[in-house]
């Protein structure tokens, strides 16, 4: 059975059918549309001067450089490469995967920009249990939330 991921529809029953489970998950269809939508608006920022915080220019005391068309790219994958790292021990297993379907049900809201490619790919990884390592300690904002996660254990 696949439990359908439809932003503002899912329950902490949901949640811990995830978690404890391990039952599938998907983006609601429904959503599809969004994402393409907000991908499309990025994909035309990012080819336009219209400065974007975080699309085309710097960030935090950056905010105020511009980054040319053909740097775009470039300055997103650092972005991406910069957030990847970390320390302490990996993840239990099934945090990972409730991390990832709570990532799915947010890109499902079509607020991020993220092609439709990227979607597809964390849910096959979820299915054929293709995970990443996280660590306990991550470099961003996001331990205190995987702290919060890591309440809930396996009995």
């Amino acid at each position: 059975m696949t439990l359908v991921l439809t932003p503002g529809a899912v329950t902490v029953q949901d949640l811990e059918r995830i978690w404890r489970d391990g039952v599938a998950v998907r983006v609601d269809p429904a959503c599809y549309p969004g994402i393409e939508a907000a991908a499309a608006r990025i994909d035309q920022i990012a080819r336009g001067n219209e400065a974007v915080y975080g699309v085309n220019t710097g960030f935090g005391k950056l905010a105020s450089v511009s980054i040319p068309p053909q740097d775009v790219e470039t300055l997103q994958r650092n972005l991406i490469l910069s957030h990847c790292c970390g320390v302490g021990a990996p993840l239990d297993e099934a945090i990972v995967r409730l991390i990832m379907s709570l990532k799915l049900l947010s890109l499902g809201r079509g607020a991020s920009g993220v092609r439709m490619e990227v979607v597809t790919l964390i849910e096959e990884m979820l299915a054929r249990g293709v995970l990443p390592v996280i660590p306990e300690k991550a470099r961003s904002a996001r331990p205190a939330i995987l702290r919060r996660l890591r309440i809930w254990r396996r009995p």
